[in-house]
């Protein structure tokens, strides 16, 4: 392992931020980033870090205080609002008491903040307090890990890394664990490191590079020791290619994200559905195929750490038949029905060590494992089933080079039920608010212009993964550029051409292999033509035909395979527009066209109610733009409008302001306000259409 440290950088870095926080936090902040960048040392705000110093209240006392990176927070994420900083000298005096819940703990914690406003500080805060150093490192190394997770591991760790470091039995995080430290450094005074038994390594250093650079260089010993005595472990001879184990995602994923939604029982809203990613690659695919995979599914985690996100043991789908999607199916839910049972089972045999206000987790598997494809990793969201991947990434890699030396030795399973039921864990997965969609999926048609990017940044606001299609590659970049700065890894972008039947399964295709499948479809491709009947073509009015209404017949047929594949039932909302009640002269190809498709929507509306898929429609009138995004469709038919009533553009906009009831502007977040009603399903509706015109009574739908 290299070290990441440079002495230039690390002066810029505290010269920036001490005006800030003071030198000490800012070198604490400048190593700490160093580690969090490092996936083989911490993971998704795994590992903590901390500093001793001192602090001047207002009254100018100086008072001894501790920083400590706060509870969930990312080491790699450098402000100092991710440090809580504590009275050190109270929390030392600690020590003394002889037990000390963790509820008990927390309101010590809050009660010696020195900010009100402070994060909740970690749940091995006093472990840095009792660890001896002013800068204290604690991590999570894989290779570490893979030594320390054998049935000999306290041997091997003397062997790899000398008599200098202190061994440690497993405590779970907490009092008792802080105490076990305290006690184990007293009697070991030439201690230089610690490592935690199935947990992960503590270091510690009068300065912020000499923690830093001790981490590192045991690692680095535990790597070369791995290296050496690490033989190769029984691979396949012909393990699935990963291209072949890609296409089988494609056509299961939506099974397995349909199989892993949670029912509500709310007959309006009745699923919980999941975020799906994959785990494929060719060291996953060795694993999987080797005579292994149920064995290392069969085991708990690296650490305990990881509980909360992957939980203890993941599920194993013994010879999946990916070419019988009934027979998957089947296998699929039965293994998820047993999975289930276990994990009850499991609960309620430690339910007496139920923290008081902890709630029961769900019972599904977070982690799959499937021979002849991979590893599912599923979250409430996409964020959330990232952390999972990742963590499983490394876990399936850690495992397999302990498999390679020996006997993986995990945790006792009331261990595992304590980690993962402490309630100062589950804060932290309670730590943000939850969002009306953040569990849905959804792909725009169209999304480039003023409209499909009002309805985009609508969805994304309200928690939904957006995928943004249009045919323009070079506006849809724009967009996808301009929303992930806000939304990030929920804006994926998808070049997609309504008018080929085989784009729109490969744009499809693409939202399956980001999220795993799509619950909400917005049509909202299309195109305007100005011309008199008298004067128009054929070639132009067919040409219409092929995008406003072929275009909309194929999407909708493979929404409808889509959503019976996945069980879970879906929302389809067209834009239509006004034109279909009260169509305009020299808007003859657009009105026509669009009322087909409106039609087609409402057909679709009586075919797919009974796989609860609802299909609405919502009528807007002349959106010209969303903020600096102008439509396109008025682009197009703007100078005909204007040349035709002696306008100017800011004169037609006022135009059509008046012409409305309301005397109302109507916008794209008018529209995407509209969709939203439809799709957070406020009604038992279906095949109805809502105008958002501002009351044109011409346009009224009878």
């Amino acid at each position: 392992m290299e070290s990441r440290w440079a002495d230039d950088k690390a002066a810029q870095f505290i010269e920036d931020y001490k005006g800030k926080c003071g030198e000490d936090l800012s070198a604490r902040l400048y190593t700490s980033s160093l580690i969090g960048a490092d996936e083989n040392l911490v993971l998704h705000g795994g590992g903590n870090s901390s500093v001793k110093t001192v602090w001047t209240d207002l009254l100018g006392k100086e008072i001894e205080a501790i920083y400590v990176k706060a509870s969930g927070q990312n080491m790699a994420c450098t402000s100092p609002n991710g440090y809580t900083g504590l009275d050190l000298g109270y929390l030392k005096k600690l020590r003394s008491l002889s037990a000390l819940t963790d509820v008990e703990m927390s309101n010590c914690f809050r009660t010696h903040l020195l900010d009100s406003n402070a994060a909740t500080p970690s749940i091995e805060t006093l472990v840095h307090v009792f660890v001896p150093g002013k800068f204290v490192d604690h991590t999570h190394p894989d290779a570490i890990l893979a030594i320390s997770n054998q049935t000999d591991g306290e041997i091997r760790l003397r062997e790899a890394l000398g008599d200098t470091v202190t061994l440690l039995r497993y405590y779970p995080s907490g009092f008792n664990l802080a105490k076990a430290v305290a006690d184990i450094l007293e009697s070991s005074p030439s201690a230089n490191a610690l490592v935690l038994m199935q947990h992960g390594l503590i270091t510690w250093g009068e300065t912020a590079q000499e923690s830093y650079d001790r981490t590192i260089d045991l690692v680095s010993k535990a790597e070369r020791y791995i290296a050496k005595h690490a033989h190769n472990l029984g691979v396949p001879n012909a393990s699935t290619p990963p291209q072949l184990a890609e296409k089988r995602y494609i056509q299961v994923a939506p099974v397995i994200r349909g199989i892993l939604a949670q029912p509500t029982g709310d007959q309006d809203r009745p699923w919980n559905n999941a975020i799906v990613q994959p785990l494929i690659s060719r060291e996953i695919l060795d694993l999987v195929d080797s005579g292994n995979g149920r064995e290392i599914a069969s085991t708990p985690p690296l650490t305990s750490d990881h509980l909360i996100r992957t939980k203890a043991y993941y599920l194993w789908v013994e010879n999946p038949e990916y070419d019988d999607p009934n027979r998957f199916r089947e296998q699929l839910s039965q293994a998820v029905k047993a999975y289930i049972e276990n994990y009850n089972d499991y609960v309620d045999r430690y339910a007496d060590r139920m923290p008081e206000g902890v709630k029961r987790l769900d019972a599904l598997p977070r982690v799959i494992l499937l021979p002849g494809l991979g590893a599912i990793c599923t979250g409430k969201n996409i964020a959330d089933s990232t952390i999972v991947r990742d963590i499983t990434k490394h876990t399936l890699s850690v495992k397999k080079q302990i498999m390679a030396m020996g006997a993986y030795r995990g945790l006792d399973e009331a261990d595992l039920f304590d980690m993962e039921y402490k309630s100062l864990q589950h804060s932290k997965l309670q730590k943000s608010v939850s969002l009306p969609l953040e569990r849905k999926t959804a792909l725009i048609t169209g999304a480039a212009g003023a409209i499909g990017s009002g309805i985009a940044q609508g969805l994304l606001e309200q928690g939904c993964h957006v995928a943004v299609s249009d045919l323009d590659q070079s506006r849809l970049d724009e967009l996808v550029e301009e929303l992930g700065k806000s939304f990030g890894t929920r804006v994926h972008g998808v070049r997609l051409d309504i008018t080929d039947p085989q784009s729109i399964a490969r744009g499809f295709e693409s939202v399956i292999r980001t999220w795993g499948g799509l619950d909400i479809i917005i049509l909202n491709a299309g195109m305007a033509h100005v011309s008199a009947l008298e004067d128009m073509s054929l070639e132009t009015f067919r040409k219409l035909e092929t995008i406003n209404v072929e275009g909309i017949l194929s999407t909708l047929s493979e929404c409808a395979r889509h959503f019976k594949l996945q069980g879970t039932g879906g929302d389809i909302v067209l834009i239509s527009t006004k034109n279909v009640f009260a169509p305009g002269a020299r808007f003859g190809a657009y009105s026509a066209t669009k009322a087909a498709a409106h039609q087609l929507a409402r057909i679709a509306s009586q075919e797919l109610a009974q796989s609860d898929v609802r299909v609405n429609m919502v009528a807007p009138d002349a959106v010209f733009a969303h903020g600096n995004r102008k439509s396109g469709l008025w682009n197009m038919i703007g100078p005909d409008r204007m040349a035709a009533r002696g306008l100017s553009a800011e004169g037609l906009e006022e135009y059509y302001r008046n012409r409305n009831l309301l005397k109302a502007r109507i916008t794209a977040q008018h529209v995407a306000k509209a969709v939203l009603f439809f799709i957070t399903r406020q009604t038992p509706t279906t095949g109805a259409t809502l105008p958002v015109d501002g009351g044109l009574p011409d346009a009224t739908p009878r």
